[in-house]
């Protein structure tokens, strides 16, 4: 499966309205906020729209007779009606916050625990820095669309549908004249839409670029000082800024290419209105008191329709971000969870640890790493793999424990299809200490127990005689404070042989029916080396070992030794044979 997300070029095409049926699916637990936000913005719509007709009632009735006695009294009803607005306005705006706050919240959940389902093949094909961006800033994109835009955009349908229909009651001609030029920004607004939608995306994945490069970068700064790679670094970092900024540029000219051209429409609406008004009063069949309030009215529709442009932008900005949390949230591991029953292949016999039966694999599709692979893993011995660099050693292990499937073929657990066993089941049985090692913020007692439930309850003077019994106290004891040692900054503060004795003794704490070591003894010294080849030989019988190494003394005491180049693993027998296989496999590189 190809888990690299797709260029916003290379997306399919969606309407606005379907993706924005998809996104207002996260409203559903918010039903009964946004039936109290709709009925207070119908009540801050009515005061906001009766109050022209009191302007008007009070031009004609007593401003043009001149007679004063009601001003006061509808001026007052005049207050009423603002107050009304402005007390509805606060309700709305502080509902729907909550709203955005909440659907914001939901978001990144939904986001973040979809990554965590995802293998290990999605983060190998996409960087870093942009799922940051998607989670952070294409996530706040929405809960500004749900807390002001949207509210916005129904207080702004609402006016203007309604000072729409005021104006058609009080003079159907007139209403003609002010609303044809609606008729017009319709038809603008169906033609400039996809290209507003399409700058924004490319905006959005411009940012998740930058975001990407700035990552990728001070990951590895420590490389970039090393080689005195500073100033490609930095030219690195003003490319990307240099594609956010033009594409942020591109985005802010669409964004406001509504604006202007709804203002025109407005100005245009309220000429028309005003000539054909005057003429309508000359001729008796509109008052000037109604004419001004229909001049309000038009005001009223334009003005609504106006900002619904703008908000129609940030709408489209809204999407655009939608679209690349959507492509994600969409997203399914192709890694699946068999029930035993389900199991393609079973075996009744006492099994082999791990067994491969006809395994292929190709990180991608054009071309494969291993083909046609069959091994069997006995209980208790210890394997290594040799090669040449890029061989297939760290894919090998990499199927072992279940970070990728086979492209073809079976891998068994003890005589199980690996892929019927759950997570949790898997991991305990299987460990894998890495090159490089991972270590998280804390203390040592904390990385140790990552994953690890069986003592998570201990006390730390229980778990330091679970330590000692393992033989793992010679380790502990390289740390000044032992289990309290404090690992900050992913790892930072020890050397990375220290994290590597740490990553040991998180694996071996496991006594797992599989260890895999790729290359794990590559940043510790020779001293502390043997102490861990000590420890090692305490491990139960059962546990077999696969050691991917280069140095030879790592393995020439292993049980057997298997060649891994160009797709294949063959036996390799002696050590002697192993040395040439390999020398061979150098010059063949």
């Amino acid at each position: 499966m190809n888990y690299k997300l797709e260029r916003t070029e290379d997306q399919p095409k969606t309407s606005t309205w379907s993706a924005l049926r998809s996104l207002l699916n996260f409203l559903e637990d918010e039903k009964k906020v946004l039936f109290y936000t709709s009925g207070i913005s119908i009540l801050n719509a009515a005061a906001t729209l009766v109050a022209p007709l009191v302007i008007a009632y009070i031009i004609d009735e007593y401003i043009v007779p001149q007679e004063f006695s009601g001003v006061l009294t509808f001026g007052a009803i005049l207050l009423g009606l603002y107050l009304v607005a402005l007390v509805t306005s606060y309700f709305q705006t502080k509902l729907m916050g909550g709203v955005g706050q909440r659907v914001l919240f939901t978001l990144r959940n939904g986001l973040f625990h979809k990554l965590l389902e995802l293998p290990v093949a999605f983060f190998d094909a996409n960087k870093t820095g942009d799922l940051i961006s998607r989670i952070n800033n294409d996530t706040d994109k929405l809960n500004q669309f749900f807390s002001r835009t949207l509210v916005s955009f129904f207080m702004s349908a609402v006016i203007m549908v309604g000072a729409a229909l005021f104006m058609l009651v009080l003079n159907f001609k007139l209403a003609l004249v002010a609303l044809a030029p609606a008729l017009l920004l319709i038809g603008f607004t169906q033609l400039v839409s996809p290209w507003i939608k399409r700058v924004n995306q490319n905006a959005a994945r411009a940012t998740g670029d930058l975001s990407g490069e700035i990552s990728e970068s001070i990951a590895n700064f420590k490389v970039i000082v090393a080689f005195n790679q500073r100033t490609f670094f930095k030219d690195n970092f003003a490319e990307a800024n240099e594609q956010n900024y033009q594409k942020s540029i591109a985005a802010g000219i669409a964004n406001n290419t509504f604006s202007p051209v709804f203002q025109f429409a407005a100005y245009g609406a309220q000429l028309l209105v005003l000539a054909y008004g005057v003429y309508l009063v000359t001729t008796g069949e509109l008052t000037i008191g109604l004419l001004i309030g229909f001049l309000s009215y038009v005001g009223s529709f334009y003005d609504p329709l106006r900002q619904i442009a703008g908000l129609w932008a940030n709408l489209q900005v809204a999407l655009a971000s939608w679209d690349r949390i959507a492509v994600i949230l969409k997203m399914k591991n192709a890694m699946q969870y068999l029930t035993p029953e389900n199991s393609l292949v079973k075996d009744t016999t006492v099994p082999p640890v791990m067994t491969f039966k006809d395994v292929s694999f190709g990180y991608t599709d054009d071309k494969r790493v291993l083909s046609d692979i069959n091994l069997s893993l006995e209980a208790g011995k210890t394997y290594a793999l040799v090669g040449p660099t890029g061989g297939g050693k760290t894919t090998t292990a990499l199927l072992m424990a279940r970070l990728y499937d086979p492209t073809q073929g079976t891998v068994l657990l003890n005589g199980r299809d690996i892929r019927t066993y759950s997570n949790e089941e898997r991991t305990q049985k299987i460990s894998f200490i890495l090159q490089e090692p991972i270590l998280f913020s804390g203390t040592i007692k904390d990385n140790l127990l990552y994953g690890n439930e069986d003592y998570r309850d201990y006390t730390d003077e229980a778990f330091k005689a679970v330590i000692t019994q393992r033989g793992l106290l010679p380790l502990l004891e390289r740390f000044e404070d032992g289990l309290a040692t404090e690992v900050v900054n992913v790892g930072g503060g020890i050397s990375l042989g220290q994290k590597q004795l740490i990553t040991f003794m998180r694996s071996i704490l496991r006594q797992p029916d599989l260890l895999i070591l790729d290359e794990a003894t590559a940043n510790i010294d020779t001293v502390t080396e043997q102490i861990l080849e000590d420890v090692l030989e305490q491990l139960p019988k059962k546990t077999t070992r696969v050691i991917i190494a280069h140095r030879l003394n790592t393995i020439e005491d292993a049980d057997e030794i298997y060649f891994v180049n160009a797709g294949r693993v063959e036996h390799a027998g002696s050590m002697e044979q192993a040395l040439e296989m390999l020398a061979a496999g150098v010059r063949g590189s």
